[in-house]
């Protein structure tokens, strides 16, 4: 009895298929990634401007505004809500 490697009877296209679908997958996987960081990082700078230059833009326009004898009305509360609970959790699990 002979031993002989599984691997001679293999087709060698086989092996360009299966290279071909890897490369497609991590392909996929790294552009996923890439756009759910993407996703972060927006998500993260509308909260920023959102809760932190917003107040000053609106004072600014009120000065803005008393400066060249413009009435105004008040300006607005800005909160920035997390509608999915995201905060929320971040806090929970940080704690």
């Amino acid at each position: 009895m002979v031993w002989r490697p599984m691997f001679n009877n293999m087709n060698p296209y086989w092996l360009v298929v299966a290279f071909a679908l890897l490369t497609q997958f991590f392909v996929f996987v790294r552009w996923l990634h890439r756009r759910m960081r993407d996703a972060e990082i927006s998500r993260v700078f509308v909260c920023d401007i959102a809760s932190n230059h917003l107040p000053h833009i609106y004072h600014a326009l009120q000065l803005i505004a008393e400066d060249r004898g413009i009435g105004l009305p008040a300006a607005p509360a800005v909160r920035f809500l997390e509608l999915d609970g995201a905060e929320q959790r971040k806090r929970r699990f940080s704690s």
